[in-house]
C-alpha cells in the first residue's frame, strides 16, 4: 500500500513541475531545473526499488530465522515423545528432558500372537489368538540423540532467551486423559532488527503457508499434538496430529 501511494506521489508531483517549469521557469535557467528533476527521479527510483525490496529481503530472512528455530523445537518435540514413551508423560522442565537423555533407557518390546482356550458355555472350549507384548530389552535414550545439540535445544537462536514450555493433560474421549505439551516463543524476538512495519504485520499473519499468529510453538494444551505451527515447507514430513492415546 505504501508502494502505490508512493508510486501516485511521484505521478502527481512530477506532472506539478512539468507545469511548474512550463510556466514560470525562464528558458536560460531551465537546465538547471532539470538536473535536479534528474536528481530527483534517481532518488524516487530508489524508495520505489527499496519499497519493493524491502518485503522480499524481510520474508528471505525471517525463513532463515524461522528455520533454526523449528530445528530446536523439532528436538524438543522428539526428547518429549521418547520421554512419554518411557514415562507416560511429558517432562515440564528442560532438565528433566535433558537428564533423561543422558541417564535414562528405552524398553524395547516385540508383539507375538499366543494361543489361549476360553470357556465358551456347556464345558466348551475354544482356542482364540491374543496379542501379547514382551520386554526383550532396553537400550538408551540418548541413542536417539547422539550427534545432536540436545543441552542447547532450548536456547532460541540468535536470541538471549530460552523456549517456554508447558504440560498439561485433557479430555480426548470421555473419561480418557491425555497428556499434552507446548514449547514456543515470540515472534518478535526472532525478527528484531527487521522493519518494525513489516514485524508488526508478521505478527498477524492468517495464511495458511505462514506461521499464524505471534508464536512459533510445536505441541498443543489444547488438543492431542506434536506436530509444529509453521507450514510444511519448513519440515515437509512433520505430523501435524498425533494420535497416540
Amino acid at each position: 500500500m505504501n508502494l502505490i501511494l508512493m508510486i501516485i506521489g511521484a505521478v502527481i508531483v512530477t506532472v506539478l513541475l512539468a507545469f511548474v517549469i512550463v510556466k514560470f521557469v525562464p528558458l536560460k535557467l531551465r537546465w538547471l531545473v532539470s538536473l535536479l528533476l534528474l536528481a530527483a527521479t534517481g532518488y524516487l527510483t530508489y524508495l520505489i526499488y527499496n519499497g519493493i525490496m524491502e518485503p522480499i529481503k524481510f520474508n528471505q530472512e525471517k525463513k532463515v530465522r524461522y528455520a533454526k528455530v523449528i530445528d530446536n523445537l523439532k528436538l524438543i518435540r522428539d526428547a518429549q515423545i521418547k520421554y512419554r514413551q518411557a514415562k507416560g508423560q511429558y517432562a515440564n522442565n528442560k532438565n528433566n528432558l535433558i537428564n533423561f537423555i543422558e541417564n535414562d533407557s528405552l524398553v524395547l518390546t516385540e508383539t507375538v500372537n499366543v494361543e489361549k482356550e476360553i470357556n465358551v458355555g456347556g464345558g466348551i472350549t475354544k482356542k482364540i489368538s491374543v496379542k501379547q507384548i514382551d520386554t526383550t530389552g532396553y537400550e538408551p535414550a540418548l541413542k536417539y540423540f547422539e550427534g545432536k545439540d540436545y543441552k542447547g535445544m532450548f536456547n532460541v537462536p540468535g536470541v538471549d532467551k530460552e523456549f517456554e514450555i508447558a504440560t498439561s493433560s485433557i479430555e480426548k474421549v470421555t473419561g480418557l486423559f491425555v497428556p499434552v505439551f507446548i514449547a514456543k516463543t515470540d515472534k518478535a524476538s526472532i525478527l528484531k532488527g527487521l522493519p518494525n512495519h513489516l514485524v508488526k504485520q508478521e505478527l498477524e499473519v492468517i495464511e495458511a503457508d505462514q506461521i499464524k499468529g505471534p508464536f512459533v510453538s510445536v505441541g498443543s494444551l489444547e488438543e492431542v499434538s506434536t506436530g509444529g505451527n509453521w507450514p510444511p515447507y519448513y519440515d515437509k514430513g512433520d505430523a501435524k496430529t498425533d494420535s497416540e492415546e
